[in-house]
Parts: structure tokens; C-alpha cells; sequence
């Protein structure tokens, strides 16, 4: 749809994103006159890299039955929903139910049902992740803008919004390459995590200018570094199934049962980017630890009781009596950290020692020394106050019309596609105005 670039538009939509692209759909198909205002060359240049390219669009762990992915529901009796819609808002804990409003409109089923109508055949992996079955993001994008070309959104790439000024009865938006009039403005620019996306902050100061707060936006699901540069010598060591805990002040604030991956910086992995986000919303005067039982499935007796039995079966190595699963170079660093020397037979080996060895495997304590920042973070954790905008339509109640969505806002999720599933139900709210 070709229009002068000062006509005035029933909405302009700031970022070509998860959220923005969605919110551009809801209000195109209500025959709204909408326009997306995207800073790149191309729109949506974080879905293209997400999920390793893949791209984890939602997360069915909540849905008890999965057929109600297809045909239609009657929300009165289907209780399948509310539990999925409960799933998501638990992964938004302690404000997931900002979400509520925005789920009852666009849920995980909805989402599913979304992408196989426009030609993305879905699957469902670990944990509830949907992948698209191609494992391709750039189908996820490409549904997403073939849907809101059809809904006869207008599109600009290249096209940075640079400042927004309240008219009468309208907004006045500053672009780089032509302004743009519109009597209603989403934000959906996101946060600051992936800055080589285009996602910089730039909301921030718009709804700042309109009288927001903004929560002071801190990298979450990210990478941990740590401050014992030995765990550095076990890079590109995976442990697939390790309970991972935050402890800050001496206190555990948040855990995980996921893998870990050891890197040159310090850990990745599943659970330490879920239980980042508790590094995240601390304040950085008390000490964090990460605390990591290396193996869950065993209880610390039973875990003892079989590195004895191995210590009778004549002159075993130190090494030898931890069990199997735990890769060699891991149980070297475990023994050094125990304080035992590596030519200490299992026959020698004293019971302090022994004690020692076993507290190392189930509750291995590394001091956290930061994490590898926004350049490596998934999500933003802070951003605009939720108290300051209207769940039921992600409308400010400081500024008639302006809308904030997706990681603008102060709300952060754990990964598996709860993120995308925010964006995607906070996108289609905001565009669904009346």
C-alpha cells in the first residue's frame, strides 16, 4: 500500500520484531491504516538468530492436551488452556500476571495454530519447545511478514525512528528517512539484548519522554563468568544433567535441572541462562555463587556409599572412584578442588577426604563474577514499569494511545520460548485496540 510519507496513519508500529510484526497483523486485519518502522535493512532480525536459527516460537509444556492446537476451542471448558496460560505466566514469575489479558487473547495454542495456517508446520521437542519443522527461522519470519503484507501493513526497513513528539491528536515520529504522523504508536523496539540486532534501548527514552519509568534494563539469560579462572581449562565440556543453583547472601534464590556447558569466560548451558536471571535482578552488593550438583540423580549417601565400595576394589585411582558420567577432565578439576592429591589411592583415601570429594561433586560452589553482558544476552530484564501500563491492552495510563509491548517492557521470562510467546500475545493485544 503506497502512501506520502506525512499521511497520518491509524497506527505506526516502532520495531519489525516479534512483537511489532504481530501488533502490525492484529491491527491490519482489523483494517486499521498501519505502518512498521524498522531500523534494519530487514524486520525481524532477531527471530532469524534465535534458537540457533531455529527459532523456539513457543513453549506447550503447559498444554495437557495437544490437540486443541487445531480446530475450534470453547475457552469455557477447555481447561488444557488455562494450564498453558499458567505455564507461561509461572516462566514470568514474579509478573506473569501482567500477562494474563494478553494470553486470554493470543495464547500457546492460538500461536501454534497461527504459524500452521500461514504454511509452518510445528514440533514439539524437550521441555514443550514448538520448533518450526523445518528448524528454520527465516520460515517464521517470512509467515510473519506474508501475514501482515496480506493484512495490507506497509513495511519500512531503513527507517530508524529517532524521537516522538505528541501533536493535538496524533503523534509526530522523527525518522531518519521521512517522518511519519499516526494517531496511535506500539513501541516494539525491544530491550537491549543482541545490540548487532538493532535492539539498543531506543524505547526507552520515548516513554521516558511521555512520563514512564524505566527499570534499570540489566542483561538476563545470559552466560555466567566466574571468578577461579580454573573452571576455564574445562571449555567445551558439556554435563547434561546438572542441578544448578544461584545462591546470593548465602541463600538460594532460584535453580535449574538442565544442562551446563563450560566455556572460556565461565558456564552457559540451559540452566545457567534460566537462573541468570536471578543474577539479574539482584544488586550486585551481596555475594553470588553458583552452586552445581554435578550429579542430581544421586542423593549424597548413596553418592558416598558407591565411591567407598569402589575404594575397596583394590589400588584405584582417585579418579576412578567418581562415577562414570562425569567426564575425566571434570573429575581432575573436582579432585584438585577437594584438596586431594592425584597419586591418593582409593585404598588411602581418608574419610575427610572421601567427605570432601563427594561435597565437591553435589555441591560444587563457584563464586560468579559477572555475566558476558547484553552482547550475549537473550532477553532485558527491566525496561518500562508494568504498573504504568494497562494489561488489558498494553496502553499507557500516563499517555492515551502509546502502547508498549514485547522486552520494552519489565518483563522477562525463562528460555524455551516463553519470550517469543510474550512478544507474540503482548504484539496482538496492543494492535487489537479499539
Amino acid at each position: 500500500m503506497c502512501r506520502l510519507h506525512m499521511d497520518i496513519y491509524d497506527v505506526a508500529i516502532l520495531g519489525g520484531g516479534a512483537a511489532g510484526l504481530m501488533a502490525a497483523i492484529a491491527a491490519g486485519e482489523r483494517g486499521r491504516s498501519t505502518i512498521v518502522l524498522e531500523k534494519n535493512r530487514r524486520p525481524g532480525v532477531k527471530i532469524l538468530m534465535s534458537g540457533g536459527t531455529r527459532c523456539n516460537i513457543t513453549n506447550a509444556r503447559g498444554l495437557h492436551d495437544l490437540s486443541v492446537v487445531s480446530g475450534p476451542i470453547d475457552p469455557a471448558y477447555d481447561h488444557s488452556l488455562a494450564r498453558g496460560a499458567r505455564s507461561v505466566m509461572d516462566a514470568f514469575a514474579p509478573d506473569g500476571k501482567f500477562l494474563g489479558a494478553a494470553l486470554r487473547e493470543f495464547d500457546v495454542a492460538a500461536t501454534i495454530r497461527f504459524f500452521e495456517s500461514q504454511g509452518v508446520r510445528t514440533k514439539i521437542e524437550a521441555n514443550g519447545k514448538i520448533f518450526p519443522v523445518s528448524d528454520r527461522a527465516a520460515d517464521v519470519l517470512a509467515a510473519l511478514v506474508r501475514k501482515a503484507e496480506r493484512s495490507r501493513v506497509e513495511i519500512r526497513t531503513n527507517h530508524a525512528a529517532l524521537d516522538i513528539e505528541s501533536l493535538s491528536n496524533r503523534f509526530l515520529i522523527r525518522c531518519s528517512e521521512g517522518d511519519v504522523e499516526a494517531e496511535r504508536v506500539i513501541v516494539a523496539v525491544g530491550g537491549r539484548s543482541y545490540p548487532g540486532c538493532g535492539t539498543t534501548g531506543d524505547g526507552y527514552a520515548w516513554a521516558r519522554k511521555f512520563g514512564h519509568t524505566i527499570v534499570e534494563p540489566r542483561p538476563a539469560l545470559v552466560p555466567l563468568s566466574l571468578q577461579d579462572p580454573r573452571w576455564t581449562s574445562l571449555k567445551g565440556v558439556t554435563l547434561n544433567d546438572v542441578k544448578a543453583s544461584v545462591q546470593i547472601g548465602g541463600k538460594i534464590v532460584d535453580e535449574r535441572r538442565e544442562a551446563v556447558l563450560f566455556a572460556h569466560f565461565g558456564v552457559t548451558g540451559p540452566a545457567i541462562l534460566d537462573i541468570s536471571r536471578a543474577i539479574a535482578r539482584s544488586d550486585g552488593s551481596e555475594r553470588a555463587a553458583l552452586v552445581l550438583d554435578l550429579l542430581p540423580e544421586l542423593s549424597i549417601d548413596a553418592l558416598d556409599s558407591q565411591i567407598r565400595e569402589r575404594a575397596r576394589s583394590g589400588k584405584r585411582s582417585v579418579a576412578s572412584l567418581i562415577p562414570d558420567s562425569i567426564p575425566r577432565r571434570v573429575a581432575d578439576e573436582l579432585i584438585d578442588y577437594a584438596g586431594i592429591p592425584h597419586n591418593r589411592t582409593g585404598a588411602d583415601l581418608s574419610r575427610d577426604e572421601r567427605k570432601r570429594l563427594v561435597a565437591a561433586i553435589k555441591s560444587l560452589e563457584l563464586v560468579i563474577a559477572g555475566t558476558t553482558g547484553f552482547a550475549k544476552a537473550e532477553v532485558t530484564r527491566g525496561g518500562v514499569t508494568l504498573s504504568e501500563i494497562d494489561p488489558r491492552t498494553c496502553e499507557s495510563k500516563l499517555c492515551e494511545r502509546f502502547y508498549v509491548v514485547g522486552e520494552a517492557l519489565d518483563l522477562d521470562g525463562r528460555i524455551g520460548g516463553y519470550n517469543f510467546q510474550a512478544a507474540f500475545s503482548t504484539g496482538r493485544l496492543a494492535g487489537r485496540f479499539e
